[in-house]
């Protein structure tokens, strides 16, 4: 295989992985007010809910994708550095690096995606979808 299809097979399987994440919702208790509006207007409470979250500065993100995202770069660097030192000794250092890199990248990816820890939204988010949909009308069950 080349190294040009490596890269890609490990593109394509991050990116496969990322858009396999789904966010969480909130599970709205079917209570009267719920039955009245209906599924429909609901779930553009909800979305409206969401936004005014992010407008009042309760971001979505608890701090995952940073970890990812810095997982994925220490991968890279240490992948690269290692790689252009076992290419180095092969004689080809530079392709070396850049599969290295990659590998490097994707494990860093992987790991940050499946270490422990919470996937959802940050607490001070749920907060604040939770008390825009309670002022509302509606009961949220929970988060999932």
């Amino acid at each position: 295989m080349t190294m040009n299809r490596h890269l890609s097979m490990y593109m394509t399987a991050a990116l496969i992985l990322m858009v396999g994440c789904s966010s969480t919702e909130p599970v709205l208790y079917p209570n009267a007010h719920l039955q009245s509006v209906g599924k429909e207007a609901a779930e553009q409470d909800v979305d409206s809910c969401r936004q005014f979250a992010e407008s009042a500065g309760a971001d979505e993100g608890n701090g995952q994708a940073r970890r990812v995202a810095t997982n994925t770069a220490v991968g890279a660097g240490a992948g690269a550095a290692s790689g252009a030192v076992g290419g180095a000794i092969s004689g080809s250092a530079g392709t070396g690096s850049l599969i290295g890199a990659a590998s490097g990248a994707v494990w860093g990816l992987l790991s940050g995606l499946f270490s422990a820890g919470s996937s959802g939204p940050s607490q001070a988010h749920v907060n604040v979808v939770n008390r825009c949909l309670q002022e509302r009308g509606y009961e949220v069950a929970g988060w999932q």
